[in-house]
């Protein structure tokens, strides 16, 4: 796909999802959906999207730490080390548990971002996972990253980004908080 074809393919996502809330399905209710006219996002970039090796870990059991103090378990799936435009990273990838083979891994992460442009809690990825010959690949597209729902209404519970997933350096793509 052209850098074009991306970047329109990224916008049509998002227009899709301030649809979607806009008609009550997302997190806001009463008069906060009132005021809504849409997400704050950094522009698409062709450079913050990685398709990496995954590798692969013994798929233990973790309890991730959410906002209310509920746990959440999740298997470790593995780690994946990504060349972010400002520095190499690497992130754990989470399933649920149990499953050997999951479509997508649960990435949630913190930056140099968050708690100024972004959630400070820390926002998520949803990450295509692909068996190869060689092994599995993960698809990281950081313009699809976004806040958990507690970052806009109460009464959810978020998973924490687990220390491993505290990148040391900005990304400056995907949701972000409104100007001003």
């Amino acid at each position: 796909m052209s850098s074009s074809g991306y970047v329109e393919t990224v916008l049509d996502f998002r227009r899709r999802k301030d649809e979607h809330w806009a008609a009550g399905r997302g997190p806001l209710q009463g008069e906060a959906l009132r005021g809504f006219r849409g997400l704050s996002y950094y522009p698409p970039a062709a450079q913050w999207v990685f398709t990496v090796p995954v590798e692969r870990t013994d798929g233990a059991e973790v309890i991730l730490n959410t906002n209310t103090g509920e746990p959440r378990v999740m298997a470790r799936f593995g780690t994946a080390t990504v060349a972010l435009p400002t520095g190499p990273q690497t992130l754990t990838l989470y399933a649920p548990p149990g499953d050997e083979a999951p479509a997508r891994a649960f990435v949630p992460f913190r930056d140099a971002t968050s708690g100024t442009e972004t959630y400070g809690a820390g926002r998520y990825l949803d990450a295509p996972l692909t068996q190869t010959a060689q092994g599995w690949e993960v698809q990281l597209d950081f313009n699809l990253a976004y806040h958990p729902y507690c970052a806009y209404s109460e009464g959810w519970t978020c998973p924490l980004p687990p220390r491993e997933n505290w990148l040391t350096l900005p990304v400056r793509a995907g949701e972000r908080l409104p100007a001003g």
